[in-house]
């Protein structure tokens, strides 16, 4: 199985549709209530639901999750059954799997209820129909590039007594994000330093995004929250708040970190723990959905997934 682990949870829906090929007189006998088996499609519904809910235990490669909705429909054409499946769940991973087995099942079932009146039935196919939740649905595109920097605040690593490993995570996510880098750049823990650059980033370099690492816990050279009141126009607190909880859910001492997140001007500025796991946990956080922000500072809004292209920048 792959590791899931660092994924988000979001909603995740699935639509799938199977379509069983029939005579003509079986569709008649279906209305007419004269299945010898008794009602196909009541059975294949149970069916489906249940394919859906034991997907795990079916396909060996599917994650167990938690099923919050399953919607089965049939439509009677002249000579074909249409299966339409529908599967919701609030998880890390996509349902599409469990929406395809469902269909299959629905369509097995009403075969194996059916086969002894039809030697001709047929599963023309099975599909799935659109799938929704994954993170590419969260992932703005821009035709500029967005710029940002990455400003690591540690008095041991600018004194050249560590190595930087936090601020080198931070760069190598934007670049996988295609976010332009423009600055990395490493200062001491120093309050008038951390304002003094976060000020020139946003006021001179006008730069989109700015992620600091380090100075967020309790030490008294922690100092990065203080200076940060004293930089942001606009708290953003749902982003830390968001970093926070995912990484509550990997290690007891998330809680503990004090970052910050603000605008000032058009700029974004997000403090991310000093430690590379912390850092993996809250970029894994917050990326890609964060950078849907930009679109609401232009003033575009929460475009729909449809409208999206008219917006692109």
């Amino acid at each position: 199985m792959l590791d899931i682990s660092k994924k988000i949870t979001t909603l995740r829906e699935a639509k799938a549709q199977a379509i069983l090929k029939v005579s003509p007189n079986i569709i008649n006998l279906i209305k007419e209530n004269k299945i010898p088996k008794g009602n196909p499609l009541e059975v294949a519904k149970v069916a489906a639901i249940s394919g859906a809910k034991n997907t795990s235990n079916i396909v060996p490669y599917c994650h167990p999750l938690p099923i919050e909705y399953v919607g089965v429909d049939f439509e009677l054409q002249d000579e074909k059954i249409v299966v339409n499946v529908e599967v919701k769940a609030i998880y890390k991973t996509g349902v599409e799997m469990e929406a395809l087995t469902a269909a299959s099942i629905a369509a097995l079932t009403l075969y194996d209820m059916m086969k002894m009146l039809d030697e001709e039935m047929e599963i023309l196919c099975v599909k799935l129909l659109e799938k929704t939740g994954g993170k590419s649905d969260f992932k703005d595109k821009y035709k500029t590039k967005l710029r940002a920097a990455v400003l690591v605040m540690s008095d041991t690593i600018a004194a050249g007594k560590k190595e930087d490993k936090s601020g080198k995570t931070i760069v190598e996510r934007l670049e996988k994000e295609g976010v332009e880098l423009i600055e990395y750049k490493i200062i001491p823990d120093n309050v008038e330093d951390i304002q003094n650059t976060l000020i020139y980033y946003s006021d001179k370099l006008s730069l989109d995004l700015v992620l600091t690492t380090g100075g967020t816990g309790f030490s008294p050279r922690d100092n990065t929250p203080e200076a940060m009141e004293k930089v942001i126009e606009r708290e953003i607190p749902g982003i830390p708040e968001t970093m926070r909880s995912y990484g509550q859910e990997r290690t007891p001492y998330s809680m503990l970190s004090r970052g910050r997140a603000g605008l000032r001007g058009k700029t974004v500025i997000i403090n991310l723990p000093g430690s590379r796991g912390g850092v993996s946990d809250s970029l894994n956080a917050i990326f890609p959905a964060v950078l849907h922000s930009f679109k609401m500072i232009w003033g575009y809004g929460h475009a729909e997934k449809k409208e999206k292209e008219k917006v692109n920048i």
